[in-house]
């Protein structure tokens, strides 16, 4: 079957979260190239992310300490500035190709609300929130099956994770899109997982809907 939609992860595959770490780091008061060097080091070793935030305060409760920020008039915050560039060609281009586009990533409810406000060409968003269930469980990618209302087979996942993002999808029969950026992509880079499970490896989204027209006149 030809692909006939595309969903995309949201963290440094639509989102540079460059801003966002830094103010988690203003908000430990630790440097901020002192935090990004932790981060790194923490996913070198294979570690999650959020182990990150213990090195520097033993006990952090992430979601504690987001309500904190919001008390403090620092909630968190996704802007027009903090998507990369090649979000809305890229997507844009896709729904021009007639392929459905969703937007699903490990996120809360207000960062749900936030990406809704910046009225992306997109048919659905939606985050782990929202449906209860985060990557990398399967369940999470059976509910984008749902939402797509396509075969799993028909849909590409992008994403620059092979544990969150890859495998999980491919586990469900999806195929896939590994994007080399931001620090798990360039990280995951050089793994033979990637040819394993990737269908597609991309370094810019604007990419995509070449491959996607060039899948189609093959299939067809």
């Amino acid at each position: 079957m030809a692909i006939q939609a595309v969903v995309f992860d949201v963290g440094e595959t639509l989102v540079d979260e460059t801003r966002v770490f830094g103010a988690w780091a203003d908000w430990l008061g630790v440097p901020r190239h002192t935090f990004a060097s932790v981060f790194g080091a923490t996913l070198a070793r294979g570690l999650d992310h959020r182990e990150t935030f213990q090195v520097f305060r033993p006990g952090f409760d992430l979601a504690a300490e987001r309500e904190a920020r919001a008390a403090a008039g620092q909630p968190e915050s996704i802007g027009e500035d903090d998507l990369y560039a090649d979000v809305r060609p890229a997507l844009t281009e896709l729904r021009a190709l007639g392929i459905r586009v969703g937007v699903v990533g490990n996120q809360t409810a207000r960062a749900g609300g936030l990406l809704r406000g910046l009225e992306l060409p997109c048919d659905f968003i939606a985050t782990s929130d929202d449906w209860g269930v985060s990557k990398p469980d399967t369940a999470f990618f059976d509910r984008i099956v749902e939402e797509a209302g396509l075969p799993a087979d028909d849909i590409v996942y992008v994403g620059d994770r092979l544990d969150n993002d890859l495998a999980p999808a491919k586990a469900v029969g999806m195929r896939t899109a590994f994007i080399q950026r931001g620090p798990w992509g360039w990280i995951h880079r050089d793994s033979p997982l990637v040819e394993e499970l990737a269908d597609f490896r991309i370094d810019l989204l604007t990419e995509l809907p070449a491959l996607v027209a060039a899948d189609g006149r093959s299939v067809s």
